[in-house]
């Protein structure tokens, strides 16, 4: 019996064993064995089930309670829980083993809300969530008053919904994009979208939010502002797009859409956008822009502005019809891409009337409209490592609008040889006339044509097309001699070839003097000397101890040189030639007159040049001084300069100018004065307004006289900044802003300030018997009423014809989330307003927006 017994249970501990071995090598399954004739064989396999988790959950806690017949996991006070990507940090989380649920929740009060939420961070994106459930299995989740940040904006929802890791979709969900709502500096958002779903699609690199009807709050208040459907791409890359448009109604233009277009990524270094404006009684304008940036290369913006401008009603007087266009382009090339190589254009190419005729006021806002004249610019220059040599060649465009002509400059080529010496010196050090001798040279190829708009690239214009070739030699060269004298010689040689010339003669049918422009290759050459000598002088008064001014310093620099020319208006030359006039006059002119390349000086010149420069210093007593002395200068620079001219045979002396510049207040006032003083004698016939200069010498009356003044004012020149905290005793917070309360309750707070001043007097005589006179003040300035709000503004008085000239003035307040501005020209020829309210986000600029602004014709009444 015993044996039997011992038999049977070796051979089930056998079974058991040999089981666990086969166990071992297939552990995914379960495998039934029978003894048959002591063999085992399989009956049959049966799958094992699958792990309900696929990863391990890691958790800690300060109290850990486990229910193990319920299978449940209670984590209470800091509580924090990992799977895979996700982790849980919690006041209270519960795992459901059976369920595959794990439930989170912030922290309650003592009312059992919850005033702490729960983290809960997935893939390295972070949310915020009152409560939280989560299905290990089908990594399902919900999540009920959830904070959610993406890119400038919060997404707050009653109820989120996440089915898997691509898609979330929100009930009743508030989205916001102010930063002291985000940041949790305020308990509210001072404005808000209120959605009733909100669907989030996320992918690797950028998410969508795809919004339903959804209304606009302010300050919790809602408004009569309602989107019907949103689509927000929130990314790092750039995306295609409509921009969504202003719109409105104006008396002379009707309806409009404003700003109403496409913006297109081109590329990883170009994108293009496209804007129109439509107005239903006939105006209209297209604005493409393309911006283009390759880093450590070049950048640029090429834009266009094309559109035409209807005016009143077709068929009656008041209507007009103008078409306008303006083409810009700017082109900056890094400085270290190519230092032998750089190109550069400022273009900016207008119609005759675009910015005092097109419906779009912004050119009236920025001054534009009182441009007189227009320049562009296309540059290309080349530098080589081994020569001496730069090549720049040069496009150039200039406007202007008062005579409508265009100045063309196409191409423009300069050629220019670095300077360099003629002689090399013997000891290394150069010393004496001829080892300082130095030669600057160049060559100028130049194509010129003055031209109507309507004139541009037709044959009009290039049958007025002038070339011409200039070549400049400057030797100078200079040495010291009895220690205080630089003495110096100079000589210039200009060689000048164009293909067109002038011949004038008097049309007596016509009875006008014509000037006949002749194809015809010419040219000329002409040479001055110079030789000059110069030295510096100084003299000082001093004044007694405990005066207030201490000293005064004079440093004088005369300069004396004698210039010579010969007379390139003679006859041998073939320079000038004579016609005689409507009056019978025989009239001298130069066959190069009205050319490109200048016409040659006509008379002998042996002139006595003078100048005389003057740098004119005190020290007076300063407190404020660690030396107790100040330095203050009374002229940076005062010179006077002419010449006498033994060679003319009337009038010799010239007109004296005198140029002075100088600045006072710590630099502040910034003085520039210019006068010309003419030393003869002016007669005027009876009747005649224009004088005639005699040979009667010592009158010296002025000619003309110049003065401008630039001080810029602000509140930090009027005392050092107030500390307020030494000053009143109570401190408050408004908008996150620190204020301080005097017995009054008023607040205080820095109110910065700005105001540049600038005054301007001109005087001209020119041999007229009535002066002309120009003088006017202009201001120009801003003021901080709070730390929100700005005012800003600018305005010209003319002191002659006492009116006020362009005047603008300018609001802005920052609203937290949104920028309000309002500028306003009240006066002058053009009068308008420009009103902005608008949110700061990027994600929002386009969309949520409010802008009025007037489009008052010129010298229409406001």
């Amino acid at each position: 019996m015993d044996k039997t017994v011992f038999k049977n249970i070796l051979q089930i501990l056998i079974i058991l064993i040999f089981n666990s071995f086969l166990a071992q090598e297939s552990p995914k399954k379960l495998v039934k064995a029978t003894i048959i004739n002591d063999t085992i064989s399989k009956k049959d396999t049966i799958p094992a089930p699958k792990e309900s988790l696929d990863a391990v959950v890691d958790y800690k806690a300060d109290d850990i309670r486990r229910d193990v017949p319920k299978k449940m996991i209670y984590l209470n006070k800091n509580a924090q829980v990992k799977y895979q990507d996700i982790q849980i940090d919690a006041d209270y989380i519960s795992i459901d083993e059976d369920k595959n649920l794990i439930f989170a929740r912030g922290k309650l009060d003592s009312l059992g809300k919850v005033f702490e939420w729960a983290q809960v961070n997935q893939a390295g994106k972070k949310y915020e969530v009152e409560s939280f459930n989560y299905n290990t299995k089908t990594r399902e989740a919900i999540a009920y008053n959830a904070r959610t940040e993406e890119s400038e904006g919060l997404i707050v929802a009653d109820k989120t919904k996440k089915y898997n890791d691509s898609i979330f979709v929100m009930r009743h969900a508030e989205f916001t994009t102010d930063t002291y709502y985000i940041e949790k500096k305020d308990t509210r958002p001072d404005y808000h979208l209120l959605a009733s779903y909100i669907k989030m699609q996320k992918g690797k690199e950028s998410s969508t939010l795809i919004v339903g009807p959804a209304q606009m709050y302010i300050e919790d208040v809602p408004t009569p502002l309602i989107l019907p459907f949103a689509i927000l791409p929130f990314s790092s890359k750039r995306s295609a797009g409509i921009l969504i448009p202003s719109f409105g109604e104006r008396e002379d233009v009707g309806f409009f859409l404003n700003g109403i277009g496409y913006y297109q990524p081109i590329g990883e270094h170009f994108d293009l956008k496209v804007l129109a404006d439509i107005y239903t009684k006939g105006s209209w304008t297209v604005r493409p822009e393309m911006n283009y940036l390759k880093k450590y290369r070049y950048s640029g913006n090429f834009s266009a502005d094309i559109g035409s401008t209807v005016r009143g009603i077709k068929g009656l007087d008041n209507y007009s019809k103008t078409g306008t266009y303006r083409i810009a382009w700017r082109h900056t090339q890094d400085t270290k891409a190519n230092p032998f190589l750089t190109f550069s254009a400022s273009v900016d190419v207008t119609s005759q009337t675009f910015y005092n005729n097109t419906v779009n006021n912004n050119y009236i806002l920025d001054q534009s409209v009182l441009r007189t004249q227009q320049n562009s610019t296309v540059t290309l220059t080349k530098r080589f490592l081994t020569l001496p040599v730069t090549i720049t060649g040069t496009a150039s465009y200039s406007q202007n609008f008062a005579t409508g002509l265009s100045d063309l400059r196409l191409p423009q080529m300069n050629v220019a040889i670095n300077q360099f010496y003629l002689f090399k010196s013997k000891t290394g050090v150069r010393t004496g006339l001829l080892e300082n001798l130095t030669v600057n040279t160049g060559l100028n190829l130049s194509n010129f044509v003055s031209t109507e708009e309507g004139e541009l690239f037709t044959d009009a214009m290039w049958d007025k097309l002038q070339t011409g070739i200039k070549n400049n030699i400057a030797l100078g060269t200079n040495t010291t001699f009895a220690k205080y004298f630089t003495f110096s010689l100079g000589a210039t040689i200009d060689n000048a070839l164009t293909t067109k010339t002038l011949t004038k003669y008097y049309d007596p049918v016509q009875n006008i003097e014509v000037d006949q422009i002749n194809k015809q290759i010419a040219g000329y050459s002409i040479f001055s000397t110079t030789a000059s000598v110069q030295t510096q002088l100084y003299g000082q008064a001093n004044f007694k101890k405990g005066s207030a001014i201490q000293a005064i310093r004079h440093m004088m620099t005369p300069s004396i040189g004698f210039t010579y020319s010969p007379d390139f208006g003679g006859e041998q030359f073939g320079y000038f030639r004579n016609f005689y006039n409507a009056n019978g006059a025989l009239t001298p002119y130069s066959i190069f007159d009205k050319g490109i390349v200048g016409s040659p000086t006509t008379g002998m010149v042996g002139a006595l040049n003078y100048n005389i420069g003057n740098n004119i210093e005190m020290k007076v007593r300063s407190k404020s001084d660690s030396t107790g002395v100040k330095k203050m200068k009374i002229f940076e620079s005062l010179n006077i300069s002419g010449n006498y001219n033994f060679a003319a045979k009337t009038h010799p002396w010239s007109i004296i100018s005198i140029n002075g510049q100088s600045s006072f207040f710590d630099n502040k006032l910034s003085v520039n004065t210019s006068l010309t003083i003419d030393p003869y004698k002016i007669l005027f016939a009876p009747g005649s307004d224009t004088g005639i200069r005699t040979e009667d010498f010592g009158s010296f009356s002025i000619q003309g006289f110049n003065v401008q003044l630039s001080y810029p004012l602000s509140s930090e020149l009027f005392g050092e900044k107030k500390e307020y905290s030494k000053i009143y005793s109570q401190k408050g917070e408004i908008r996150n802003e620190n204020y301080f309360f005097d017995d009054d309750n008023y607040a205080h707070f820095d109110q910065a300030w700005t105001l540049n001043v600038n005054a301007n007097y001109q005087y001209s005589r020119n041999l007229t018997r009535t002066a002309t006179k120009m003088a006017s003040i202009g201001l120009d300035g801003s003021l901080k009423l709070t730390p929100y709000w700005n005012i800003n503004g600018s305005t010209h008085y003319d002191m002659v014809t006492k009116e006020l000239a362009y005047t603008r003035i300018g609001f802005s307040r920052d609203q937290r989330s949104f920028t309000i501005t309002f500028n306003w020209v009240p006066f002058g020829q053009y009068k308008v307003y420009d009103f902005f309210i608008g949110i700061k986000a990027n994600i929002l600029s386009d969309a949520l927006k409010y802008k009025d602004r007037s489009f008052t014709q010129p010298n229409a009444p406001f």
